[in-house]
């Protein structure tokens, strides 16, 4: 077994596990923190007329559906995740509201995907998790039409996003066997370094490629921010068997800390991601 298959194993379990899970039960919190994205997404494909798109790690199907809305019938909008209990909640909501999106459990990186069907690439923080980006993107490129359109969000360093680091600076002491995040390694910050990125459009084959900073303003409840730094983040997976006084001091440690964020009844700070763009080879 490569390396890179047993990542991608690894992420599939993850995913299929309680980060799934845990995503799927904070999801209204998620998708309010990140409208941003979404409203900028399903925006820029109306404005592009665009009547095939995939969403490439569309989780809970917020950003498909709200794309599948905007551009009406006799548009295909589909979601792609490896998690199988994000896709049911995405169909429950795409059946639901009677939107017309579609979801599919695959492996972008590797998953044998219409050659040219699609004539926009997107997503919303779902693409910094592939074992293989290199890979993958080729993947997501022969899946592309001629001069079809890529617009994908993305986390910048740790350093620009102090507020997705507060929980585990903050329980560091209190969890010494919780090692540092690995930079290279798939994850939320995979993709910090604007130049690996733009190596990685340019192996696969994409052209015109181009990233640039993008930040905008996100909030949550107060009232949900314990479940919030307890849910997810590398915290998550070290609280889970710890229980009593030992538990409690690791959670009242860390609500402390996210405290300078804290403005009434929400949880505000600016979220600092990169704008990627790129073009398939091809007429546009």
């Amino acid at each position: 077994m490569t390396q890179a298959h047993s990542t991608a194993e690894e992420q599939a379990a993850l995913w299929n596990g309680d980060a799934g899970r845990s995503w799927v039960a904070a999801q209204s919190v998620l998708d309010g923190m990140f409208q941003p994205i979404e409203d900028d997404l399903a925006g820029w494909v109306a404005e592009a007329e665009v009547r095939s798109v995939l969403d490439v790690g569309c989780g809970t199907g917020s950003t498909t559906i709200a794309m599948a809305r905007r551009l009406g019938g006799g548009a295909d909008c589909t979601g792609i995740d490896i998690s199988e209990p994000m896709l049911a909640a995405a169909r429950s909501s795409a059946a639901q509201e009677s939107v017309g999106a579609a979801f599919l459990c695959a492996d972008a990186q590797s998953h044998p995907l219409p050659a040219g069907g699609y004539d926009a690439i997107v997503s919303r923080f779902g693409v910094m998790f592939f074992a293989d980006p290199v890979r993958a993107f080729a993947n997501l490129r022969r899946a592309s039409a001629p001069g079809a359109a890529l617009r994908m969000f993305a986390w910048r360093s740790p350093a620009d996003n102090p507020f997705m680091t507060t929980a585990e600076r903050a329980a560091a002491p209190l969890l010494p066997e919780m090692p540092a995040r690995d930079p290279d390694a798939p994850g939320q910050f995979a993709f910090a370094d604007r130049n690996r990125i733009l190596s990685i459009l340019e192996q696969s084959g994409w052209t015109a490629g181009d990233v640039r900073p993008f930040d905008f303003d996100c909030a949550l409840p107060e009232a949900r921010l314990e479940e919030y730094f307890t849910r997810f983040g590398p915290i998550a997976r070290y609280l889970r068997g710890i229980e009593g006084a030992a538990l409690a001091e690791i959670v009242a440690t860390v609500r402390a800390a996210f405290e300078p964020y804290v403005r009434g009844e929400d949880v505000r700070f600016t979220a600092a991601c990169w704008l990627i763009s790129a073009r398939a080879p091809g007429a546009v």
